[in-house]
Protein backbone atom coordinates (compact mmCIF):
# COMPACT_ATOMS: atom_id res chain seq x y z
CA UNK A 1 0.00 0.00 0.00
CA UNK A 2 1.05 3.62 -0.67
CA UNK A 3 2.55 6.03 1.71
CA UNK A 4 -1.12 8.39 1.83
CA UNK A 5 -4.83 7.48 2.18
CA UNK A 6 -8.20 10.04 1.15
CA UNK A 7 -10.29 9.44 4.46
CA UNK A 8 -13.83 11.06 4.47
CA UNK A 9 -12.16 13.60 1.50
CA UNK A 10 -8.69 14.41 3.51
CA UNK A 11 -5.46 13.05 2.47
CA UNK A 12 -3.56 11.47 5.43
CA UNK A 13 -0.71 9.31 6.16
CA UNK A 14 -1.77 5.85 5.93
CA UNK A 15 -1.47 4.96 10.05
CA UNK A 16 -3.29 8.18 10.77
CA UNK A 17 -7.09 6.71 10.24
CA UNK A 18 -9.29 5.95 12.82
CA UNK A 19 -12.46 4.00 12.66
CA UNK A 20 -14.81 3.28 15.62
CA UNK A 21 -13.72 -0.05 17.49
CA UNK A 22 -17.74 0.25 18.37
CA UNK A 23 -19.04 0.69 15.01
CA UNK A 24 -20.81 -1.75 12.45
CA UNK A 25 -18.01 -1.94 10.72
CA UNK A 26 -15.75 -2.78 13.20
CA UNK A 27 -18.10 -5.19 15.37
CA UNK A 28 -19.72 -7.02 12.42
CA UNK A 29 -17.52 -6.37 9.37
CA UNK A 30 -20.69 -3.95 7.86
CA UNK A 31 -18.80 -2.56 5.18
CA UNK A 32 -18.27 -2.48 1.36
CA UNK A 33 -15.63 -1.82 -0.85
CA UNK A 34 -14.78 -2.06 -4.61
CA UNK A 35 -11.13 -2.13 -6.30
CA UNK A 36 -10.40 0.27 -9.34
CA UNK A 37 -7.85 -0.26 -11.91
CA UNK A 38 -5.88 2.54 -12.87
CA UNK A 39 -4.22 2.77 -15.53
CA UNK A 40 -2.16 6.32 -17.09
CA UNK A 41 -3.44 7.77 -13.47
CA UNK A 42 -7.20 7.32 -14.47
CA UNK A 43 -9.98 5.00 -13.08
CA UNK A 44 -11.10 2.22 -15.30
CA UNK A 45 -14.60 1.73 -15.68
CA UNK A 46 -15.26 4.06 -12.95
CA UNK A 47 -19.27 4.59 -13.47
CA UNK A 48 -20.05 0.13 -13.39
CA UNK A 49 -17.63 0.53 -9.92
CA UNK A 50 -19.75 3.32 -8.22
CA UNK A 51 -22.75 2.09 -9.62
CA UNK A 52 -22.07 -1.41 -7.28
CA UNK A 53 -21.27 0.98 -4.56
CA UNK A 54 -24.67 1.92 -4.03
CA UNK A 55 -26.36 -0.77 -5.08
CA UNK A 56 -24.69 -2.74 -2.51
CA UNK A 57 -24.62 -0.28 0.26
CA UNK A 58 -28.32 -0.19 0.06
CA UNK A 59 -28.58 -3.91 -0.11
CA UNK A 60 -26.72 -3.62 3.89
CA UNK A 61 -28.59 -0.34 4.58
CA UNK A 62 -25.54 1.35 4.73
CA UNK A 63 -25.94 5.31 4.63
CA UNK A 64 -24.67 6.73 1.46
CA UNK A 65 -26.38 10.22 1.43
CA UNK A 66 -23.34 12.28 2.89
CA UNK A 67 -21.00 10.97 -0.43
CA UNK A 68 -22.03 11.81 -4.02
CA UNK A 69 -19.77 10.48 -7.03
CA UNK A 70 -18.36 13.46 -8.17
CA UNK A 71 -16.92 14.02 -4.59
CA UNK A 72 -16.07 10.54 -4.60
CA UNK A 73 -14.40 10.36 -7.72
CA UNK A 74 -12.49 13.84 -6.93
CA UNK A 75 -11.22 12.03 -3.72
CA UNK A 76 -10.18 9.60 -5.53
CA UNK A 77 -8.81 11.81 -8.53
CA UNK A 78 -6.82 13.48 -5.43
CA UNK A 79 -5.35 10.08 -3.88
CA UNK A 80 -3.76 9.36 -7.13
CA UNK A 81 -2.01 12.69 -7.75
CA UNK A 82 -0.50 12.85 -3.98
CA UNK A 83 0.80 9.09 -4.45
CA UNK A 84 2.00 9.21 -7.84
CA UNK A 85 -0.15 6.61 -9.50
CA UNK A 86 0.32 5.69 -12.87
CA UNK A 87 -1.01 2.54 -13.34
CA UNK A 88 -1.91 0.25 -10.28
CA UNK A 89 -5.60 0.00 -7.96
CA UNK A 90 -7.14 1.54 -5.86
CA UNK A 91 -9.66 -0.04 -3.22
CA UNK A 92 -12.99 2.14 -2.12
CA UNK A 93 -13.92 1.19 0.96
CA UNK A 94 -17.39 2.01 3.19
CA UNK A 95 -17.28 1.73 6.58
CA UNK A 96 -20.67 1.58 8.44
CA UNK A 97 -19.81 3.86 11.60
CA UNK A 98 -23.58 3.58 12.69
CA UNK A 99 -24.17 2.11 15.97
CA UNK A 100 -25.99 -1.30 16.39
CA UNK A 101 -29.37 -2.50 18.69
CA UNK A 102 -26.91 -4.99 20.39
CA UNK A 103 -24.08 -2.97 21.83
CA UNK A 104 -26.00 0.73 21.16
CA UNK A 105 -23.30 4.03 21.40
CA UNK A 106 -23.61 7.58 20.46
CA UNK A 107 -21.54 8.57 17.67
CA UNK A 108 -20.32 11.54 15.43
CA UNK A 109 -20.51 9.71 11.79
CA UNK A 110 -22.82 7.51 10.04
CA UNK A 111 -20.24 6.55 7.43
CA UNK A 112 -16.77 7.08 6.75
CA UNK A 113 -14.75 6.82 3.68
CA UNK A 114 -11.51 5.41 3.42
CA UNK A 115 -9.30 5.16 -0.28
CA UNK A 116 -6.04 3.31 -0.55
CA UNK A 117 -3.75 2.70 -3.14
CA UNK A 118 -0.95 0.29 -4.17
CA UNK A 119 0.35 -1.05 -7.05
CA UNK A 120 -1.22 -4.24 -9.07
CA UNK A 121 -0.91 -7.85 -7.66
CA UNK A 122 2.31 -9.76 -8.78
CA UNK A 123 0.80 -13.21 -11.03
CA UNK A 124 2.74 -15.53 -11.43
CA UNK A 125 3.79 -16.62 -14.78
CA UNK A 126 2.62 -20.58 -14.81
CA UNK A 127 -0.82 -18.88 -12.64
CA UNK A 128 -2.31 -22.79 -11.57
CA UNK A 129 -6.07 -23.08 -10.12
CA UNK A 130 -7.20 -25.76 -8.13
CA UNK A 131 -10.62 -26.41 -6.42
CA UNK A 132 -11.55 -25.06 -3.16
CA UNK A 133 -13.09 -27.52 -0.50
CA UNK A 134 -15.44 -24.49 0.88
CA UNK A 135 -19.00 -24.16 -0.45
CA UNK A 136 -20.47 -20.58 -1.50
CA UNK A 137 -23.61 -20.58 0.19
CA UNK A 138 -25.90 -18.95 -2.79
CA UNK A 139 -28.94 -17.94 -0.71
CA UNK A 140 -26.48 -16.12 1.77
CA UNK A 141 -28.09 -12.19 2.29
CA UNK A 142 -24.08 -11.42 1.69
CA UNK A 143 -23.98 -13.78 -1.91
CA UNK A 144 -23.10 -11.11 -4.34
CA UNK A 145 -21.98 -8.66 -2.24
CA UNK A 146 -18.63 -7.39 -2.03
CA UNK A 147 -18.50 -6.95 1.79
CA UNK A 148 -15.75 -5.92 4.46
CA UNK A 149 -16.40 -9.30 5.91
CA UNK A 150 -14.25 -11.01 4.19
CA UNK A 151 -13.11 -13.54 6.24
CA UNK A 152 -14.62 -16.65 4.25
CA UNK A 153 -12.56 -15.82 1.10
CA UNK A 154 -9.39 -15.06 2.98
CA UNK A 155 -9.41 -18.16 4.85
CA UNK A 156 -10.10 -20.23 1.13
CA UNK A 157 -7.18 -18.26 -0.17
CA UNK A 158 -5.01 -19.29 2.31
CA UNK A 159 -5.92 -22.82 2.08
CA UNK A 160 -5.51 -22.76 -1.90
CA UNK A 161 -1.72 -21.40 -1.54
CA UNK A 162 -1.27 -23.82 0.95
CA UNK A 163 -1.36 -26.83 -1.37
CA UNK A 164 0.77 -24.88 -3.85
CA UNK A 165 -1.98 -23.08 -5.81
CA UNK A 166 -2.34 -19.82 -6.59
CA UNK A 167 -6.10 -19.06 -6.69
CA UNK A 168 -9.39 -21.42 -6.59
CA UNK A 169 -12.85 -22.41 -7.92
CA UNK A 170 -15.81 -21.88 -5.74
CA UNK A 171 -18.66 -24.12 -6.29
CA UNK A 172 -21.68 -23.64 -4.63
CA UNK A 173 -24.37 -25.89 -2.74
CA UNK A 174 -25.99 -27.06 -5.88
CA UNK A 175 -22.59 -27.66 -7.55
CA UNK A 176 -22.14 -25.12 -10.14
CA UNK A 177 -19.81 -23.13 -11.10
CA UNK A 178 -19.61 -19.80 -9.41
CA UNK A 179 -16.34 -18.05 -9.24
CA UNK A 180 -12.73 -17.94 -8.19
CA UNK A 181 -11.94 -17.07 -4.40
CA UNK A 182 -11.12 -13.36 -5.31
CA UNK A 183 -11.82 -12.88 -9.11
CA UNK A 184 -14.74 -14.13 -11.77
CA UNK A 185 -14.20 -16.97 -13.91
CA UNK A 186 -14.55 -17.77 -17.51
CA UNK A 187 -13.63 -20.47 -19.94
CA UNK A 188 -13.35 -21.83 -23.10
CA UNK A 189 -14.86 -24.92 -24.35
CA UNK A 190 -15.08 -25.54 -28.18
CA UNK A 191 -14.57 -21.81 -29.29
CA UNK A 192 -17.56 -20.61 -27.01
CA UNK A 193 -16.61 -18.89 -23.84
CA UNK A 194 -18.62 -19.30 -20.45
CA UNK A 195 -19.21 -17.60 -17.45
CA UNK A 196 -21.82 -18.67 -14.73
CA UNK A 197 -25.09 -16.72 -14.16
CA UNK A 198 -25.03 -14.30 -11.14
CA UNK A 199 -27.78 -16.24 -9.58
CA UNK A 200 -24.75 -19.13 -8.69
CA UNK A 201 -24.12 -16.03 -5.71
CA UNK A 202 -20.87 -14.75 -7.80
CA UNK A 203 -20.01 -11.82 -7.80
CA UNK A 204 -21.38 -9.11 -10.35
CA UNK A 205 -17.55 -8.43 -11.18
CA UNK A 206 -17.04 -4.98 -13.28
CA UNK A 207 -14.20 -6.46 -15.61
CA UNK A 208 -16.98 -9.48 -16.02
CA UNK A 209 -19.82 -7.18 -16.89
CA UNK A 210 -17.36 -5.16 -19.40
CA UNK A 211 -16.35 -8.52 -21.12
CA UNK A 212 -19.69 -9.74 -21.89
CA UNK A 213 -20.50 -6.07 -22.82
CA UNK A 214 -17.47 -6.66 -25.57
CA UNK A 215 -17.22 -10.22 -26.06
CA UNK A 216 -20.08 -12.83 -27.53
CA UNK A 217 -20.17 -14.66 -24.10
CA UNK A 218 -22.21 -17.24 -23.26
CA UNK A 219 -23.54 -17.21 -19.19
CA UNK A 220 -24.12 -20.56 -17.83
CA UNK A 221 -25.34 -22.52 -14.84
CA UNK A 222 -23.03 -25.40 -14.64
CA UNK A 223 -20.89 -28.31 -13.45
CA UNK A 224 -17.74 -28.65 -12.09
CA UNK A 225 -16.46 -31.25 -15.09
CA UNK A 226 -17.00 -28.40 -17.89
CA UNK A 227 -14.73 -26.44 -16.00
CA UNK A 228 -12.19 -29.45 -15.64
CA UNK A 229 -12.45 -30.06 -19.89
CA UNK A 230 -12.20 -26.40 -20.49
CA UNK A 231 -9.70 -25.80 -23.27
CA UNK A 232 -8.54 -22.74 -21.46
CA UNK A 233 -9.42 -20.43 -18.16
CA UNK A 234 -9.46 -17.00 -17.34
CA UNK A 235 -9.33 -15.33 -13.81
CA UNK A 236 -10.96 -11.60 -14.40
CA UNK A 237 -10.86 -8.91 -11.47
CA UNK A 238 -9.89 -5.13 -11.30
CA UNK A 239 -6.59 -6.28 -9.22
CA UNK A 240 -5.45 -8.62 -11.93
CA UNK A 241 -6.90 -7.58 -15.11
CA UNK A 242 -7.28 -10.54 -17.58
CA UNK A 243 -5.20 -13.36 -15.93
CA UNK A 244 -4.70 -16.98 -18.17
CA UNK A 245 -4.45 -20.24 -16.23
CA UNK A 246 -2.12 -22.42 -17.27
CA UNK A 247 -2.78 -25.47 -14.75
CA UNK A 248 -5.75 -26.80 -13.20
CA UNK A 249 -5.70 -29.25 -10.72
CA UNK A 250 -2.22 -30.57 -12.02
CA UNK A 251 -3.87 -30.50 -15.68
CA UNK A 252 -1.75 -28.36 -18.32
CA UNK A 253 -3.55 -25.88 -20.25
CA UNK A 254 -2.13 -24.52 -23.57
CA UNK A 255 -1.61 -20.46 -23.90
CA UNK A 256 -4.20 -18.66 -26.30
CA UNK A 257 -4.20 -15.50 -27.68
CA UNK A 258 -8.34 -15.21 -26.97
CA UNK A 259 -10.12 -11.44 -27.86
CA UNK A 260 -10.90 -11.46 -23.66
CA UNK A 261 -7.34 -10.80 -23.24
CA UNK A 262 -7.34 -8.05 -25.52
CA UNK A 263 -9.94 -6.08 -23.52
CA UNK A 264 -8.59 -5.06 -20.50
CA UNK A 265 -5.33 -2.58 -20.76
CA UNK A 266 -2.07 -3.69 -19.79
CA UNK A 267 -3.23 -7.41 -20.08
CA UNK A 268 -1.89 -10.10 -18.57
Amino acid sequence: MHEFVSFNNQIVAAGDVLVSGLSSAALYGKGIFTTVAIYNGTPFLWEKHWRRLLVNSAKLGINMSNFSESAVKDSLDEIISANALGNGRARITIFDESSSAVWPFIGKLKTSILITTADFRGIPSNFKLTVSPFKLNSTSPLAGIKSCNYLEKIIASNEAKGRGFDEAVCINERGEIASAVMANVFWLKDGKLFTPLLKTGCLAGTTREYIIENVESFKVQDKLESLRTADAIFLTSAGIGVTQVLEINGRKLLKTDHAILDLVPGKN
